[in-house]
Parts: structure tokens; sequence; C-alpha cells
């Protein structure tokens, strides 16, 4: 897989299901790919959090203007 940012949770969820079919073929050492999965949820809930803090900060912006 070519490198790729990830900044959604689609792409997120893209990158896991690579290294959870890799991981199963063998082609990536289980120590990395738990490594990398552990990374993925936090980088996954960093997301969450930053959509959630845009969402309301637009919300608020909305809300000011009435």
């Amino acid at each position: 897989m070519a490198r790729k940012r990830l900044k959604t949770m689609d792409d997120v969820r893209v990158f896991l299901s690579y290294l959870i079919n890799e991981t199963m073929a063998g082609s990536i050492d289980q120590n990395m790919a738990g490594k990398l999965g552990y990374l993925s949820n936090i980088l996954r809930a960093v997301i969450a959090d930053s959509d959630l803090e845009a969402r309301i900060e637009q919300l608020e912006k909305e809300a000011a203007k009435k």
C-alpha cells in the first residue's frame, strides 16, 4: 500500500482493513501490526474529537448571528 495521509475516519478504516488483511496473510509482522493498530485507534479518536470541535464552533458561530 502506498503511503497515504490518514486524515479522515474513512482513511483510518481503510488502513485498518489493509493492516488486518496483510497481517493475516503474513505480510506484516504481528507486533508491528499491533503497534500500528494502537496508533490508528489514537488517531481515530483525535479525528473524531477534531470533527466534533469543528461542528461545535460552527454551531456557536451560527448561534451568535441570531
